[in-house]
């Protein structure tokens, strides 16, 4: 089984009387971020000038935010 079939299989939550370990939260999660980051890659590679925009909005934020 690959790591792709195993998003198949259902959750913790949907099967009945199974907890959710902590482990498998966080494997989810890095998995979820890990999709994230590269539909981002993506989307800044398809559209350059709205990434650019965006990346200057977000160091403006950054410039103005109060520690």
């Amino acid at each position: 089984m690959t790591e792709r079939d195993s998003r198949d299989d259902p959750s913790p939550r949907e099967r009945p009387g199974a907890a959710e370990t902590e482990v498998e939260r966080r494997r989810r999660r890095a998995e979820f971020l890990r999709d994230l980051a590269e539909a981002r890659a993506l989307r800044a590679r398809v559209q350059p000038r709205r990434a650019k925009t965006a990346r200057l909005r977000h160091a403006m934020r950054m410039r103005t935010f109060r520690w």
